[in-house]
């Protein structure tokens, strides 16, 4: 009740500290919603490896079936499918809407193809059995569809560095301003604490209300962060549905977890009590009954 009490005897200063700590941390808890819902649409998506393997365009029957035969005894591709040039040209027509003009064409422009499943095998092995396939006489280009998805991967993993980065940097804020705020309110108290010392109260019953407002003054922080990141994820929500409509695409984007919510919670409080037990451990010996 006193730390409350501390904390509403200057609404304004602590009005002040409470929104710099909830934008601070807004900032990597947004990173770090946004993140996940990347994770959560990459995740969608099947993660099996295949590769595509486009055939030259003068091979004949003889070699296409030559190459079907080689795939289907590789120990690494478990399933292929067959896509000929005459079905890649009708179904390029039928999603395009040039129909019509695919028709028209004297000669197929598209090649003979094959989808191949590769093993569950580390991304280096794929790129090893995208190398081998594109050595054969007959292969023109091999794509490896799932090359979209190391590169997510690798952007997760950068922002999950940014997101690391960021929350060390403003923990250190945090740990500041809640040490300012305790040291001024120490010394704004310094002739009520030296009372209190003579009437025999120890340092730890002096230190506790600091602490308490330190982790208090966190925790309100962090109930701000939540706020901002909250009213932040529901107005892009809003603007992303309408886009997505737009491509007939139903997706909207995901709140922090509760699990994650009471994290940063946690975690503000904690940087608060650690930043009020710093200024009180650095000032309050200072102080002694005269």
């Amino acid at each position: 009740m006193l730390a409350l009490k501390r904390l509403l005897m200057s609404p304004l200063g602590s009005l002040l500290s409470i929104s710099v700590i909830g934008i601070a941390f807004s900032l990597p808890a947004g990173i770090y919603g946004m993140l996940e819902n990347l994770e959560a649409v990459a995740g969608q998506f099947s993660t099996t490896p295949q590769l595509s393997l486009f055939l030259k365009l003068n091979t004949s029957e003889e070699a296409v079936m030559d190459v079907k035969s080689r795939l289907e005894h590789h120990a690494g591709i478990t399933t292929i499918q067959f896509i000929s040039k005459e079905n890649a040209l009708q179904e390029f027509g039928q999603s395009t809407g040039l129909a019509d003009i695919a028709k028209s064409f004297e000669q197929n422009p598209l090649p003979d193809a094959f989808v191949i499943t590769a093993s569950s095998v580390p991304s280096y092995q794929l790129d090893e059995l995208q190398a081998e396939l594109q050595k054969w006489p007959e292969i023109e280009h091999v794509q490896l569809d799932s090359a979209w998805a190391k590169r997510l991967e690798a952007m997760l993993g950068l922002g999950r560095l940014a997101v690391l980065m960021l929350s060390v940097l403003l923990s250190v804020a945090l740990l500041v301003v809640t040490f300012n705020v305790i040291r001024l309110q120490i010394l704004t108290m310094r002739d009520e604490i030296e009372v209190s010392k003579l009437v025999g109260a120890t340092n730890g019953f002096i230190r506790r209300p600091f602490l308490y407002f330190g982790a208090l003054q966190g925790a309100a922080g962090g109930a701000v962060a939540l706020l901002i990141t909250t009213l932040g994820t529901n107005l892009i929500d809003e603007q992303l549905k309408n886009l997505m409509h737009l491509y007939d695409i139903n997706w909207q984007l995901y709140q922090l977890s509760l699990g994650d919510s009471l994290s940063l919670l946690l975690f503000s409080a904690s940087l608060g009590w650690a930043g009020a037990w710093l200024s009180v451990e650095s000032h309050l010996w200072q102080i002694e009954p005269r």
